[in-house]
């Protein structure tokens, strides 16, 4: 009734036609955690910071390209080697066991459909409080001079040598920890977690998967399994044995493991040159052997001895040198492959994040994120066969490891979608566990306006009406299985049905919700019989 009516007039009075209703919480915004280029923006660190963007433009500019890696080029024996000269072999090696690896993982999760996702740096690439100038961040606008894929930062900058930070798993829990803050997250990344020494990378992945299934309860853990660039032995040493073996049995259905690593191509040729060999006087000296070899012609020979001096002067244009050095010496080709090569081989934990925000838009995340193909990926490091398969797939344990696999005609694919509690019948595949957290959150947020309203019939009626609408449109959807929706889902409350009078005393209000969610079809089983001719 309108307010005060003691005047003669017109009264308006607006009455709500329609009860509240469930809003969809995101499905797919993971959280990466690990170092990068820029660790300050406007006077304020970023280290522990999530920062919430949506595209790869918007990372450069807050957090800057990546890292520069070097490598050594060393004697190798003739078993393996990467390139030929003077009678010898070498080999290019990388200079440090570990690299930075966030952000061309966080190309990679765009490549493969990613879009908004949180970003937390675990520290810079220096050790010192102020890293040195990164590089500009690549232009992404067609046509822009200059514009290149990945903007790095030096390992020896100009400034002087600065002590390059080590990977840490201290670090990186800490950073982890910071996301218990935002509730929009639903996916959990942490790339360079398999650069740790292997205890601290299975203590890291053990704290994803306690944030994802007891702290928090509403996001999911995408692991990968370390030295996932490794060949099964199938013995103690085994890649596979050892990652069931330190990832621990508690909160599995909350996470998902991928194997192996990908040879991928978001390492652009011309982010590679000269400038990625550590022991450069090494390269210059066999480039000048090279040149006397190969080159008949005298003058040719002095000519691209000039050139491969510029090696070494501090004045040099290092883009126009590499260009000139790929045309006149065929090994500097091959340290040029090597060294790309090497730094497209990447874990799949980012790309699968990606994955899972494409399938979740195009279909829904009731759909398994499986039998989908790889974007930017060449091909598995390791390619497996239908027998390595089925270790992966069914174990005594139970840990589940998804496989990614080639094959021909269909390029690389995700061939696998269990959680690590493989053995559940609950909660053994990946989109039943998120399609669960799917609806247990966004129920969960809609009940909250109701929180102090009275226990009462009224009220009991109002949430049961506004589930069992949200339910009906995710059955109508796909993702709950029946022919009618009583067969898809329930929604008991009230009084002798989900409460007791002491219940209502106590100032709860029970509510008991089942949903038959649809599971993949992951062994297709088809029986041929031969007919007798009737006729």
């Amino acid at each position: 009734m309108a307010k005060n009516v003691a005047t003669p007039g017109v009264y308006i009075e607006e009455k709500n036609a329609f009860p509240n209703s469930v809003a969809a919480v995101p499905t797919a915004v993971p959280a990466f955690v690990g170092y990068t280029a820029k660790t300050t923006r406007n006077g304020a660190s970023l280290v522990n910071t999530p920062v919430r963007i949506s595209s790869l433009t918007e990372y450069h500019n807050i957090f800057g390209g990546g890292f520069q890696t070097t490598f050594n080029i060393v004697e190798a024996n003739p078993q393996q080697f990467d390139f030929e000269v003077g009678g010898k072999n070498y080999q290019v090696v990388p200079e440090r066991d570990s690299r930075f690896l966030m952000y061309d993982s966080i190309r990679l999760f765009f490549a493969n459909g990613g879009s908004t996702c949180y970003i937390v740096s675990s520290g810079g690439y220096y050790r010192e409080e102020e890293a040195p100038k990164a590089a500009p961040a690549p232009s992404t606008k067609p046509g822009d001079k200059g514009a290149k894929p990945g903007a790095k930062v030096p390992e020896k900058p100009a400034g002087g040598k600065r002590q390059v930070n080590a990977i840490s798993k201290k670090a990186l829990e800490e950073a982890l920890n910071t996301l218990v803050s935002e509730q929009e997250v639903t996916l959990l990344v942490i790339p360079e977690a398999v650069m740790c020494e292997a205890a601290d990378c299975y203590a890291l992945q053990q704290a994803m998967l306690m944030q994802a299934g007891q702290k928090m309860k509403n996001r999911f853990a995408i692991l990968d399994v370390h030295s996932g660039y490794e060949k099964r032995s199938y013995d103690a040493n085994d890649v596979i044995t050892k990652f069931r073996e330190g990832i621990g049995n508690n909160n599995l259905n909350f996470g998902a493991a991928y194997y192996p690593w990908l040879y991928t191509s978001v390492v652009q040729k011309d982010e590679i040159s000269y400038q990625n060999i550590a022991n450069a006087d090494v390269l210059e000296k066999l480039l000048t052997a090279e040149a006397g070899e190969i080159n008949a012609d005298a003058k040719r020979a002095e000519e691209a001895k000039i050139e491969i001096k510029k090696i070494s002067a501090a004045d040099t244009n290092a883009e126009s040198l590499d260009q000139t050095l790929t045309t006149i010496s065929p090994a500097y080709k091959k340290v040029a492959n090597s060294v790309r090569a090497q730094l497209n081989i990447l874990p799949a934990s980012a790309g699968m994040a990606g994955i899972y925000a494409s399938v979740d838009d195009a279909r829904g995340v009731w759909k398994a994120p499986a039998n989908v193909g790889y974007n930017s990926v060449i091909a598995p490091v390791v390619k497996l066969t239908n027998a390595d398969q089925e270790d992966l797939n069914i174990t005594a344990t139970g840990k589940s490891v998804n496989a990614i696999r080639s094959f021909v005609g269909e390029g690389t694919v995700v061939w696998g979608a269990r959680t690590l509690d493989g053995n559940s019948q609950d909660w053994r595949y990946v989109n039943v566990r998120r399609t669960m957290l799917y609806i247990e959150e966004s129920v969960k947020n809609a009940a909250k306006s109701y929180v102090f309203e009275p226990n009462d019939n009224g009220t009991w009626t109002l949430i049961r009406g506004m589930i069992s609408s949200f339910l009906n449109d995710v059955w109508r959807a796909g993702g709950l299985a029946g022919t009618t929706a009583d067969q898809a889902y329930s929604v008991d409350v009230g009084l002798g049905a989900t409460m007791t009078p002491q219940d209502i005393l106590d100032g709860f209000m029970r509510i008991t919700v089942k949903v038959a969610v649809v599971r993949p079809a992951e062994f297709i089983v088809i029986t041929f019989q031969q007919k007798m001719q009737e006729s």
